[in-house]
């Protein structure tokens, strides 16, 4: 379907931007969404939206993962997996797993904050992807998935019976769907539970978060047996797998899903679908709401009548008060140490403060990194770097990160200091320095320009000197995320420590 230049009608996604695992209740007027938040802290992000498409960051439901000790350190693939919100007797609740040792809750009076330390519900290694249900009968259960390379076991959705605070469990747990009974089922997760008109609900995707597709299962009994539709697959549109998601009532008659997109090195992409449940009783999503096929709509007319703004999560930052803004997310849990007060005496300029980390020259190992999700339109992201404190070796700089990574910035050598671009490869030993320039004074502008294929370019300049690289380099995801916008500082290990300046972060962005 192509675009029209319309703006009564949103375009999908609604954030071109990782979000991961989305789930979103309706409270009042508002709409709330959590994401899972994997290795990176704060974790589980936390939004607001009062039109379902325009949505904005209000906090972080968790401080740092746990056991504090243990994320440390980039644990890249675990900590927060897919969570679930919902609001029960005046608390917002947010269940999540950590694949390695169970699911946990958070509750908070307010979804800015603050919330309560996570409490353990369920022990165990693999459960993964719950999801809470207060039932009309005062009887509470939590739905949830399976990790085989945890559990041994995957393609089934249990429900156990818990207590209404979701401290215990109150029975045994039962497998209630399993996947390979079904025909052309595989890694049947990410399960939502709902009720509606005397029937319990399990919307879950299945067939992989590249390939597969939405569907809605319904029983009498929250132990079923369920019967199931497809309600939701990509059909001859761009959007590949549309996977889990939430079903919210608007609260002026409508139905949407949310959904995210894998969209590869951009993470997943939040997509809203129109919805509507159909005279047999069954949801119906996507272009199927208006007699087409249960497809993603690319546009529609938006639920509110808003106009849509920019479709991105990264934003510039001044570093108020010495400060990140809560658009960036820590690859390791934070440390208090990490970030100097701006009168800490190194100098009156302004801007971010950032101690180093003991440097093995592997950025993906460092646990003082600053992370934006790379937007999925053409960007331009630029940042002052300036080496305040620092001994041969020490360097700070700009990346690209993922699996594989490009930064610029500054490093300190024999006898003064260099601008430096370098790149390392998924397939690389070590890093491959690809261009340096003497510098007068250790400070930098670093400027590195995304185009819509994900290659990136890179810019310095220092004073009226400049340099211009290709680094033949192509961004590539993370560990279950898409790749990000990133800030370090880093010294050689056993050496006294560093400390950076980063001032003036500014990022735009471009369609396509």
């Amino acid at each position: 379907m192509p675009l029209v230049d319309d703006a009564s009608l949103y375009r999908n996604p609604i954030i071109d931007a990782d979000v991961p695992d989305p789930d979103a209740i309706r409270v009042g007027d508002s709409f709330y969404l959590v994401a899972s938040s994997f290795h990176r802290a704060p974790g589980l992000p936390v939004f607001v939206s009062d039109d379902l498409v325009e949505w904005k960051r209000v906090g972080y439901a968790l401080e740092r993962n746990e056991p504090a000790a243990w994320f440390a350190l980039p644990r890249r693939g675990g900590g927060v997996w897919a969570p679930s919100i919902r609001y029960h007797d005046g608390l917002f609740h947010v269940v999540y797993p950590d694949p390695d040792q169970g699911v946990f809750v958070v509750t908070a009076a307010n979804p800015a904050g603050p919330w309560s330390p996570p409490w353990l519900l369920l022990a165990g290694l693999g459960i993964i992807d719950p999801c809470p249900l207060w039932d009309d009968d005062g009887r509470t259960y939590l739905v949830h998935g399976w990790a085989r390379s945890r559990s041994g076991r995957k393609n089934v959705l249990t429900v156990v019976p818990v207590d209404a605070q979701l401290t215990k469990t109150t029975g045994p747990a039962v497998d209630v769907i399993d996947g390979d009974r079904l025909d052309g089922f595989t890694t049947l997760e990410g399960p939502k539970f709902y009720r509606r008109a005397g029937e319990y609900w399990i919307f879950a995707p299945a067939g992989g978060v590249a390939k597969g597709w939405q569907t809605a299962f319904r029983s009498r009994s929250p132990y079923g047996p369920y019967e199931h539709r497809i309600v939701l697959s990509q059909g001859d549109t761009p959007v590949n797998g549309p996977h889990q998601g939430a079903w919210v009532e608007d609260g002026d008659g409508g139905d949407w899903f949310l959904h995210f997109q894998d969209r590869g090195v951009y993470g997943r992409v939040l997509h809203l679908q129109p919805m509507a449940w159909g005279e047999d009783g069954w949801p119906v999503m996507g272009e199927a709401v208006a007699g087409g096929p249960a497809q993603p709509v690319v546009q529609h007319p938006s639920p509110r009548g808003s106009q849509q703004g920019l479709r991105t999560l990264a934003h510039r930052d001044a570093f108020a008060d010495g400060l990140p803004s809560a658009d960036w997310q820590w690859e390791a849990n934070p440390d208090p140490d990490a970030v100097f007060p701006p009168d800490a005496g190194h100098g009156g300029a302004g801007g971010l403060l950032l101690r180093g980390s003991p440097d093995a020259g592997d950025l993906r190992t460092l646990p003082r990194v600053l992370s934006q999700p790379l937007p999925g339109q053409r960007s331009t992201a630029s940042v002052d770097v300036e080496l305040v404190d620092a001994r041969r070796g020490a360097r700070a700089g700009i990346a690209v990160l993922g699996l594989a990574y490009v930064w610029a910035g500054v490093r300190r050598v024999d006898g003064g200091v260099e601008a430096v671009v370098a790149v390392r490869e998924q397939e690389d030993a070590r890093e491959r320095v690809l261009s340096r320039m003497p510098l007068g004074s250790p400070e930098v502008r670093v400027t590195l320009e995304v185009d819509a294929d994900a290659r990136v370019y890179v810019s310095v300049e220092a004073g009226t000197a400049r340099i211009e690289v290709d680094p033949q380099f192509r961004a590539v995801e993370g560990h279950w995320v898409g790749a990000a916008i990133s800030l370090f500082a880093a010294h050689p290990q056993g050496a006294d420590e560093t400390v950076a300046r980063f001032a003036d972060f500014d990022i735009t962005m471009g369609e396509g």
